[in-house]
């Protein structure tokens, strides 16, 4: 995002208006947009400020409910977010999944598995896909699928 004016830009835009220059003239003099100059007159106007408002950053409405969500989560560790996001729906706490998951990167927790935990399918040791060598090696010659190459055939011209 650009960075603003500087206020000394504004102020002397704000004095061209005030000494009886238009807006639009004023904005045209200093290579600006009629729009900036009107706003800025505007908030001089309304505030007294010439400053720039605060640009940038945001906040998030689940920090609202961040100790909630916080002791949820320690008190069941084994939680999905689309658990949590249900039970914040019981609590009429507005959120998406997103924003859950945003919620707590912020505050250095992840979801992931941890190593200790056993494993959730079946370990496939013994069975297991043979390699094309294995499968070249085990094929009978002719047998579909499989191809060999005779290293001597037609390697010193026609046979």
């Amino acid at each position: 995002m650009p960075k603003p004016y500087s206020e000394d830009l504004r102020e002397r835009v704000i004095e061209a208006v005030e000494s009886g220059a238009s807006r639009r003239e004023t904005a045209e003099n200093y290579r600006l947009s009629p729009s900036s100059a009107v706003r800025w007159w505007r908030r001089w106007h309304d505030t007294g400020s010439v400053k720039a408002k605060p640009s940038g950053g945001s906040r998030s409405p689940l920090e609202e409910h961040a100790e909630w969500l916080l002791t949820l989560v320690v008190e069941q560790p084994d939680l999905t977010l689309d658990e949590i996001v249900t039970a914040m729906r019981k609590r009429r706490i507005p959120g998406s999944r997103t924003a859950v998951w945003r919620f707590f990167e912020r505050h250095n927790l992840t979801f992931k598995k941890s190593p200790t935990r056993r494993r959730t399918t079946a370990a496939r040791r013994g069975t297991r896909t043979p390699t094309l060598e294995e499968s070249a090696a085990h094929a009978e010659p002719g047998s579909a699928g499989v191809y060999r190459r005779n290293g001597q055939q037609y390697q010193h011209g026609a046979a």
